[in-house]
């Protein structure tokens, strides 16, 4: 005799199951809960925690969504050390292939594919981060390759203060170090001969109305943003505290690098970090 089948309790059992199962824990260890709250107040995301974790055998591998899930649903107060509270995709947009008449600049059209494909090092991309006070700001600049960051307080954003503060972040380095780099066409970005003069770069420049064009220094300067949010007035903030930024960013493991840091990358490439005397 063949055993009845009743639809009804059935799918009362299934969706018992399925609420159990959205109850379990998503970080079972305590010590992987805690390595993930660390890495958050960090400012780490947590999909850089997920790849980083993989590298350290102490702890068991876990998925960002995992991380995510944890947060909201378990730890909803770590939400504040997220980037954003709500997924949001920015929309990303092909180069423009017209070209443009630069005069005396060199078009980013023209930047050879090895820079483009990352595929040496040694080529820069230069921006600027405006003070609420629309006097002073900072001059942040960004290796393509390990993704190493330098950020300067400028006391303006004079193109004579710019170039000078690129100058002197850069001469640290070995003239393979320092072949190129790539602006955007704000009037601070006018000097950029001298620059060439002291540092025998090639500069190139961004299409009109396309900063997006050099996009790893703009995503840097999201990160920044982070310890200093808009209508942020640099005036009050020292050098020494913007160089903690600066470390805090260069020790951040990156996606883009296979979850290492750009000072572990940079280490790989050319040796020991520079000392400034």
């Amino acid at each position: 005799m063949s055993r009845l089948y009743y639809p009804h309790p059935a799918q009362s059992y299934y969706e018992q199951r399925m609420r159990e199962r959205a109850k379990r824990i998503k970080l079972k260890s305590i010590e992987t809960q805690q390595y993930v709250v660390d890495k958050l107040k960090l400012g780490w995301t947590p999909e850089i925690i997920a790849g980083r974790i993989k590298l350290d055998e102490s702890y068991p591998s876990l998925s960002h969504e995992a991380i995510y899930q944890y947060i909201y649903k378990e730890n909803p107060s770590l939400i504040i050390y997220l980037p954003r509270q709500h997924k949001k995709r920015r929309k990303k947009y092909t180069a423009r292939k017209t070209h443009t008449v630069w005069g005396s600049r060199t078009s980013i059209l023209e930047r050879p594919s090895d820079i483009n494909d990352r595929s040496s090092y040694g080529h820069w991309e230069s921006d600027s981060i405006e003070s609420s006070d629309k006097k002073c700001a900072l001059n942040v600049l960004l290796e393509r390759v390990s993704r190493l960051t330098h950020i300067t307080k400028l006391t303006s954003k004079k193109a004579i203060i710019t170039s000078n503060a690129i100058c002197k972040q850069l001469s640290i380095y070995p003239p393979d170090f320092c072949l190129s780099i790539t602006y955007d066409n704000g009037t601070e970005n006018t000097a950029f001969k001298k620059v060439e003069g002291k540092l025998k770069n090639k500069s190139y420049f961004c299409e009109p109305y396309h900063s997006w064009e050099k996009g790893a220094v703009e995503q840097v300067n999201s990160l920044i943003r982070r310890y200093y949010p808009k209508r942020t007035n640099f005036h009050n903030v020292t050098q020494h505290q913007l160089k903690i930024v600066e470390q805090s960013l260069n020790d951040r493991p990156r996606k883009c690098l296979g979850f290492k840091t750009p000072n572990e990358v940079y280490n790989e490439l050319g040796g020991a970090l520079p000392v400034r005397i």
